[in-house]
C-alpha cells in the first residue's frame, strides 16, 4: 500500500444513509460469510472486526487462482486478484444487509474505480464477491437503490463477482491494525473509518476487535 497523504473522501451525509431495503432469509442456522473488496484490505479487516456479531474476519485475495494468490504478484497489479477480506459472521446478531451497508457507507469508497484512496490498480476494486442467489440479490439491489437515490452523487462501480475461492494473505497481514496502530498509512487512511464505525453504528461496535 502506498503511504502517502492522501485523506479517504466521500461526499455522502452518514446519519442520512439508507438502510437496504431488501432482505434476505435468515432461516439458515449457523455461522455465515462475506467475502467484499475495496481497497487496501487492511482497514477493511479492521472495520469489520470491531463489529458485534462477527466471529472472524481473514485478510486474502479472490478472483484469481492459487499460483498468484500472494503479496507479491497480487501487488503487480497483473493477476486477477483483487485484495479482499473473509468475514464470519452470525446472522442472529448482525445481518447480510447490516454487513453491506457498513461496506458501502464506512469501509470504502463504492464510487472509485480500480482504485482506493492513494491505492491504484484493479487489485484494489470495489467487488463484492457472492456466495448464493441470496446475496447477489441482496447486494444488487442496495446497489440499485443507492444509485436510484443518488447517495454519492456519482455511479457505483462496485463488481459483483461469484465467489470461487478465497486465499488467505500472508500472516504479516492479519491483524495488522492491531499491530502496527502507528504506521503512517494506517493512522491517516484506516484509523479514520473506526472512528466512523463508532459514530455511525453505535449499537453494533465493539470496542475490542475480537483478534
Amino acid at each position: 500500500m502506498s503511504v502517502s497523504f492522501i485523506t479517504f473522501s466521500c461526499n455522502v451525509s452518514r446519519a442520512s444513509f439508507p438502510d437496504p431495503v431488501t432482505k434476505i432469509s435468515t432461516s439458515t442456522n449457523g455461522n455465515q460469510t462475506a467475502v467484499l473488496a475495496g481497497g487496501c484490505f487492511w482497514g477493511m479487516e479492521a472495520v469489520f472486526e470491531h463489529l458485534k456479531g462477527v466471529s472472524d474476519v481473514v485478510s486474502g485475495f479472490s478472483g484469481g487462482n492459487a499460483e498468484t494468490a500472494n503479496y507479491q504478484r497480487v501487488s503487480s497489479g497483473q493477476t486477477e486478484h483483487a485484495e479482499a477480506v473473509k468475514i464470519t459472521y452470525d446472522p442472529s446478531q448482525i445481518s447480510y444487509e447490516q454487513i453491506l451497508k457498513i461496506y458501502f457507507s464506512v469501509a470504502h469508497d463504492p464510487t472509485q474505480l480500480n482504485r482506493q484512496g492513494p491505492d491504484s490498480g484493479t487489485q484494489y476494486r470495489s467487488a463484492i464477491f457472492y456466495a448464493n442467489d441470496e446475496q447477489k440479490q441482496a447486494a444488487q439491489a442496495y446497489i440499485d437503490q443507492l444509485n436510484k437515490t443518488d447517495t454519492f452523487g456519482k455511479p457505483i462501480v462496485t463488481q459483483l463477482v461469484p465467489l470461487n475461492d478465497f486465499y488467505a494473505a500472508e500472516e504479516y497481514h492479519q491483524n495488522f491494525i492491531d499491530r502496527n496502530p502507528n504506521y503512517p498509512y494506517v493512522v491517516v487512511h484506516d484509523l479514520p473509518k473506526l472512528v466512523q464505525l463508532q459514530k455511525q453504528f453505535p449499537n453494533l461496535y465493539r470496542q475490542d476487535s475480537g483478534s
